[in-house]
């Protein structure tokens, strides 16, 4: 086959995209800004892909392209992206757009029956079973129910941190954290300054590694976050196995995302203990490859690559990608989807 098969994965902070020939040679990777359209809109989104799928193939025709992007959570956001793209030089009818959900389970595992949960500036799951049922979730905030990640983390350490100056609350190390952390002069100067708009709420986000910190220094209310965010992950992963019927399944749980991978003991250690009495017989798989991985293996498999053709293609990209242990601490700051 002539041309390359291109993969994309875009999340809130970065985008990865991959060229490679059909037997899984990797041909070319680049890295390039967040596209996740809930943060840079649709129009913005879609022009980072474009520029990154050029680059990747450069003089190549594109056989097929694989976009798996973090924000397309409903069916009519992926209707939308398709149509936004449609006119691009390299997308074609074999072109696949989706959630990114689906290229973290497929770099953590290739069965049949699984789930995938991603803890990362938010957090949103999905599970599959083999007969091609799935589950998802419409990951809106807090109007779906949603809770958690670097964004819920921040917001909840702020919440207490402007409790703990009024005397509403018990008093935290949030506090001095937070104020640290962002440089301000006082926490009420922080909440008016994004009162006013002088400062915008996503870098709330950043606070989150303070909110593991303080836990582990022996803050109770910082504590009491990090085993809500357990909860809220073992409350992902019930959802799937029980709505799949795979609650008795010996399947695997794949974990990632920045907040994930800082590991933090008392985070795993909530997740490892809710998901004995949910899924007893489910396995913990915390991801330690980029998902650009996994979006690699959907569009090679969709192309029509063969089994050694995918080992290759998995070796290659993943050596290609994988962060050094300091951009991967960074990544667990903004922590993106």
């Amino acid at each position: 086959m002539s041309g390359v098969v291109v993969a994309v994965d875009g999340g809130g902070s970065k985008t990865d995209a991959v060229a490679l020939t059909i037997d899984g040679e990797l041909v070319a990777h680049e890295r390039g800004a967040g596209s996740s359209p809930h943060f840079e809109g649709l129009g913005e989104a879609v022009a980072v892909v474009d520029e990154l799928v050029r680059a990747v193939a450069g003089e190549s025709p594109v056989v097929h392209a694989g976009l798996y992007v973090s924000g397309l959570d409903l069916p009519v956001e992926v209707e939308q992206y398709a149509a936004a793209i449609a006119g691009f030089e390299w997308a074609s009818a074999s072109s696949v757009v989706d959630n990114d959900l689906y290229a973290v389970l497929r770099a953590g595992t290739d069965e049949p029956d699984a789930v995938a949960i991603v803890c990362g500036t938010g957090v949103n799951a999905v599970g599959v079973r083999a007969d091609g049922a799935d589950v998802r979730f419409p990951a809106l905030g807090g109007v779906s129910g949603d809770w958690g990640g670097g964004s819920g983390l921040g917001e909840q350490a702020l919440w207490h941190a402007a409790r703990d100056v009024d005397g509403r609350g018990p008093r935290t190390a949030l506090t001095a954290a937070i104020i640290e952390q962002l440089g301000v002069a006082s926490v009420p100067a922080l909440i008016e300054d994004l009162h006013f708009g002088r400062r915008d709420s996503s870098e709330l986000t950043a606070l989150a590694p303070g909110v593991f910190d303080a836990a582990r220094a022996g803050d109770v209310v910082a504590a009491g976050l990090v085993d809500r965010q357990a909860e809220e992950i073992v409350a992902f992963a019930r959802a799937c196995v029980t709505r799949l019927g795979l609650a008795d399944r010996a399947i695997p749980i794949v974990l990632g995302g920045g907040i994930i991978r800082s590991v933090d003991e008392r985070l795993i250690g909530g997740i490892t203990a809710g998901l004995a009495a949910v899924a007893p017989r489910a396995r913990i798989e915390i991801l330690d490859a980029a998902p650009i991985v996994g979006a690699a293996l959907l569009a090679l498999d969709r192309a029509g690559a063969g089994v050694d053709a995918l080992e290759r293609a998995r070796d290659a990209v993943t050596v290609a990608t994988r962060m050094p242990r300091s951009e991967v601490a960074r990544e667990a700051e903004p922590v993106a989807r």
